[in-house]
């Protein structure tokens, strides 16, 4: 059944099928589905704990199915059912090369071509503000996997996050142990307007319903000013009752750091995915998460998108305060 977009969109009867859902974000696109009234389906990795999931994200449909094999997802997930759009918030979890051509490029463009042979109508792709600028891997495999979407002949919406509450969240045990807060330069080098996993979700589901939302490349991110590392640092310090202490990692460390990995990764080929990391860490400490002017080549945070209520400080003081906890992911910084 194609979705017919004079409907209401949040009846039962529309079927979505979500691909990630064991990620933070694509479980709190899931619950969001939910909430809205749609029939969900959450495509997981074989093994992943799908009982677990089942308890979490009740009402949904948990089907099992790797994601890397196309032929394997069309017989397993689609063709088994009629789904009307598809929400992927799938990511390659460190950004490595191989494992972003694998995830990020690959199994994108699979799903995508599998969506399309079964007639669903429309593909919500996550993907990142980063690609405004590539310069790693996961970015040109990411933008690689957007020009397939466009190109497919669905409707899509391709969105963009800024940055996520958990990846700025992993000095907050460093401090509670007395250490100080790092900072790359200054801490005044960079910007961003962070977005929640609930806010996110929202969005997302957002993009189903909203015909502004169509056929379009989508940044966005959370409420409140752009927020440099420093001013991260500060209220951080500020909940706790401390006095700020900052240690300075000069940029030109990092830069070096990444110039030797990359040339050692040239004779020693073993030594290329850290020196991605090392570039990953280059990147972020560099370059603001704010939608960048082409004209100017500079961050604005007034051409950034913002949605939703939650608050990177709010989070903080939840996780301080022991009601929730960070789940940060294998490329985490610090």
């Amino acid at each position: 059944m194609a979705l017919n977009y004079n409907q209401d969109l949040t009846k039962q009867h529309h079927r979505i099928v979500v691909l990630g859902a064991t990620g933070t974000i694509g479980r709190a696109t899931t619950v969001a589905l939910l909430r809205n009234g749609y029939n969900v389906t959450c495509v997981v990795r074989p093994g992943s704990g799908t009982t677990d999931l089942q308890i979490n994200l009740h009402g949904a449909e948990i089907v099992e199915a790797d994601i890397t094999d196309s032929d394997g997802l069309r017989s397993t997930v689609f063709a088994n059912a009629s789904f009307d759009a598809v929400i992927s918030c799938l990511a390659s979890r460190n950004g490595a090369p191989k494992d972003a051509m694998a995830i990020d490029h690959h199994a994108m463009v699979g799903a995508i071509e599998a969506a399309k042979a079964t007639g669903v109508a429309h593909f919500v792709l996550l993907s990142a503000i980063c690609v405004q600028k590539p310069r790693l891997a996961f970015q040109h495999a990411k933008l690689a996997a957007e020009r397939a979407l466009v190109a497919s002949g669905l409707t899509y919406s391709i969105v963009r996050p800024t940055a996520y509450f958990k990846s700025l969240s992993g000095q907050i045990a460093r401090v509670q142990r007395g250490k100080p807060y790092l900072l790359f330069g200054d801490g005044e080098l960079t910007a961003c307007t962070p977005i929640s996993d609930r806010d996110l979700g929202e969005y997302l589901v957002s993009c189903l319903a909203d015909p502004g939302l169509r056929n379009r490349i989508l940044p966005i991110g959370g409420p409140g000013p752009a927020l440099t590392p420093r001013a991260q640092g500060e209220h951080l310090f500020s909940l706790l009752g401390r006095t700020p202490r900052f240690k300075h990692v000069p940029v030109g460390v990092m830069r070096g750091i990444a110039g030797a990995l990359g040339a050692a990764s040239r004779v020693v080929p073993s030594l290329s995915a850290k020196a991605e990391f090392a570039r990953i860490g280059l990147y972020y400490a560099t370059e603001s998460m704010l939608v960048l002017d082409p004209e100017t080549g500079r961050y604005d945070r007034a051409a950034t998108p913002s949605t939703g209520q939650d608050t990177l400080f709010y989070y903080y003081a939840a996780v301080i305060n022991g009601e929730t906890t960070v789940e940060r992911g294998e490329h985490s910084v610090f």
